[in-house]
């Protein structure tokens, strides 16, 4: 009797749900330990306690994994699929291997509530973030640009801006890339000159990238550097394109870097994309999604790939007489979590979260003391990167996902390709009713195409602790159980996790997910690298509990 429920007090949580692909390690014992014990210990006080278990359907992460399997196994390459046939690989896959972590969950002896276990590609959940996109853009707080984007050619897809690493490399350094046979030399920084058109005199531009030079569409200079006074407003010739390229001044420049000049090239480099938006310049892409030369760069280089061009355009600048050396450099450069593949800047347009508003809501619930932090110490991670946070890129260009609810509308009358034109909606049949109302046109004179691509994991994740109570309805598990009394998580899952869910539950349910935030710190190897599988540093949970063989 002593157990009943003291009806009034509820305790719930979520586990973070782990990838539909992995199989647990260590990291995800220690969290499933620290929630059990949470969880008991409240159900022995009778609390009414839930704790739900979830599995992630790891967009990126499970379509590479099948692509490997048919590839080893029938020799072919998703392209040969059409996206239906595709689809059911991997569902025949996750039918398969899917269940293999609620078994290791169930035989670590976690306490879970099985019968509401959630995957993030159920139909109802996918529901849910279908609504959560359209609302969000009803709301204006996601919308479609033209944007840089951090492009990975491996996996040709887009990735969001935490899933880049960096590695520094201190010169010349050669380097493992995905697609090439031979290792690529990293650490340089190439000098080139322009010659200026009205009298005979040269402007040499330093680069790390010279294969992007054939996108270039002007020189910038600080405009105080007195090297450089007299050709401000002159113009430059492109040695290989021919065309005329203004030398352009801007404050954004760092004299004291290379030769003060730098080549811009708007649609492969972030700095210069912003300059290309303070001086109204044209953004020529010169890279494809594949890592390969655009025709745009003439015959010699289309389709070569991308660091073997670099090769050929120093040589070309060489034979021209325009090559001024290259010398040791040290540098930062972008990789790919997922794929080990350097990022290649690229222009793609995409759907964004606007995350400004957000975010500072998030960093004032902390400060105001609605949510709480603990270890205390996260709180001034948190605020630093929620107050410096860029828009989020929520469009991966995959299959595996939650196919994004938003379509371009193709008007009877439009012959010309003026802007796109898009509606979103929760079924193709509101989203031409939408556009009916929109173009004022009858629904069936309208043509409509769903974006192809996918979201990013991480947005479905960021609904987890309302979705898995049945949100958007107001069902009496949501009723009764929202908010969340704890989110327990490791501390390496603060942004790409934590962070979104604060943004978007408060901004979907209108309160926050949860009340506190518990991080435990992670578990490493003896030389402080975190597990993972690529290390091969990764124990099996239960190894620990049957024994194992040393080799």
């Amino acid at each position: 009797e002593r157990l009943s429920h003291s009806v009034d007090q509820t305790f719930s949580l979520c586990i973070p749900p782990p990838n539909v692909t992995g199989t647990l390690h260590l990291g995800h014992a220690l969290t499933v330990a620290v929630q059990d014990a949470l969880v008991r210990w409240r159900r022995m006080q009778g609390y009414r306690v839930l704790w739900v278990p979830g599995c992630d359907h790891a967009g990126i992460a499970t379509q590479t994994v099948v692509e490997r399997r048919l590839l080893r196994e029938t020799g072919k390459c998703r392209q040969d699929f059409n996206r239906e046939e595709f689809l059911q690989e991997v569902w025949k896959w996750k039918n398969e291997k899917g269940e293999e972590i609620y078994h290791q969950l169930r035989r670590l002896g976690a306490s879970l509530d099985w019968s509401r276990a959630c995957f993030t590609m159920d139909p109802g959940f996918s529901r849910a973030v279908t609504e959560a996109f359209v609302t969000l853009c009803d709301s204006d707080l996601i919308y479609r640009s033209e944007n840089l984007v951090n492009w990975s050619c491996a996996l040709q897809s887009a990735i969001s801006d935490i899933e880049v690493e960096t590695k520094d490399v201190s010169g010349p350094t050669m380097m493992s890339v995905p697609g090439y046979e031979n290792k690529v030399e990293f650490g340089n920084m190439f000098t080139f000159a322009y010659t200026v058109e009205s009298c005979d005199s040269e402007v040499p531009v330093s680069t790390t990238r010279p294969e992007t030079m054939l996108g270039d569409v002007a020189v910038a200079v600080h405009p105080d550097d007195p090297r450089y006074q007299a050709f401000h407003g002159q113009w430059c010739r492109h040695p290989f394109t021919n065309r005329l390229i203004p030398i352009i001044t801007d404050t954004i420049v760092d004299m004291e870097l290379g030769t003060g000049a730098v080549k811009v090239t708007p649609a492969h480099d972030f700095i210069d994309f912003h300059l290309s938006q303070r001086h109204s310049l044209l953004r020529p892409s010169v890279i494809r999604g594949d890592g390969t030369m655009e025709p745009l760069c003439g015959q010699w280089l289309e389709g070569v790939k991308r660091f073997d061009a670099r090769q050929l355009v120093v040589n070309a600048l060489a034979e021209k007489k325009l090559f001024r050396g290259k010398k040791n450099h040290t540098m930062t450069l972008p990789i790919c979590s997922r794929s080990g593949d350097i990022i290649e800047p690229l222009l793609k347009k995409q759907w964004f979260v606007r995350c400004d508003t957000m975010a500072l809501k998030a960093i004032q619930a902390v400060e105001n003391g609605q949510l709480e932090i603990i270890p205390s110490h996260y709180t001034k991670t948190w605020t630093n990167w929620l107050s410096s946070i860029s828009d989020w890129c929520i469009s991966r260009q995959l299959w595996w996902g939650h196919q994004i609810p938003a379509y371009q509308v193709e008007l009877p009358s439009s012959t010309t390709k003026e802007e796109e034109l898009w509606v979103w909606g929760k079924s193709e049949k509101e989203a031409r009713q939408r556009a009916a109302v929109k173009y004022g046109l009858n629904p069936n004179d309208i043509s409509l195409r769903q974006d192809p691509d996918v979201l990013d994991t991480w947005f479905s994740s960021a609904l987890f602790p309302f979705t898995m109570l049945g949100w958007p309805e107001k069902s009496s598990d949501f009723l009764r159980f929202y908010p969340n009394s704890v989110l327990e998580t490791g501390s390496d899952l603060i942004f790409f996790w934590v962070a979104r869910m604060v943004m978007l539950g408060s901004e979907l349910t209108g309160q926050l997910p949860f009340r506190q935030v518990l991080f435990h710190s992670l578990v490493r190897d003896k030389y402080g690298r975190k597990m993972s599988k690529s290390l091969g540093n990764v124990i099996d949970p239960l190894d620990v509990i049957h024994g194992v063989s040393l080799k």
